[in-house]
Formats: structure tokens, C-alpha cells, sequence
């Protein structure tokens, strides 16, 4: 069984699987899939080799300006990341 490697992130992330990007590379040996059923509990010798998380750029955008919709309280967005995480391990 080859080595499991999971990129969870925003917008960033999904361009990296743009022709030549760095998850495009990785996409010939591992594919993408929502946390649950990506992260299942992991049998022993089955963790992942890599995790990336790789959110925020969309979420601090300022508040009240033209996407400011996708800002998320810096409170909220610990506790999210911290939630990741934690599941992770």
C-alpha cells in the first residue's frame, strides 16, 4: 500500500492542482477526496505520511468590504483550526 498523503485547504490549495501545480503532482500517485470519510480512523502502520492544512487566506479578508463575506471571526477560525487538528492526530 503506497503512503497516504491528504492537502485539505482553501482556494490556494485547489490551484495547486492546476496543470503543473504541486497537488496535481501529488494527484498521479494519491487522490483527493469530507473529513469523516477522508480521515477515517487510521489502522495501525495506515497514518498518512504528509497532512497539509492550509486555510485562511479567504477568511481574513476584511470584514465590510466587497468579499467580506468569507471573513470569519479570528475566535471562530482558531477554533476551527484547532478542531482540524485535533482530529488529525
Amino acid at each position: 500500500m503506497r503512503p497516504k498523503i491528504y492537502l485539505f485547504g482553501d482556494s490556494i490549495t485547489e490551484e495547486s492542482f492546476a496543470h503543473g501545480g504541486w497537488g496535481s503532482s501529488l494527484a498521479h500517485h494519491f487522490a483527493r477526496t469530507v473529513i469523516e470519510r477522508v480521515f477515517p480512523a487510521a489502522e495501525s502502520g495506515d497514518a498518512p505520511v504528509a497532512v497539509t492544512v492550509f486555510f485562511g487566506a479567504n477568511d481574513a479578508v476584511i470584514p465590510n468590504r466587497c468579499s467580506g463575506f468569507q471573513h470569519v471571526p479570528l475566535d471562530e477560525y482558531k477554533q476551527n483550526l484547532h478542531d482540524i487538528v485535533a482530529f488529525l492526530k
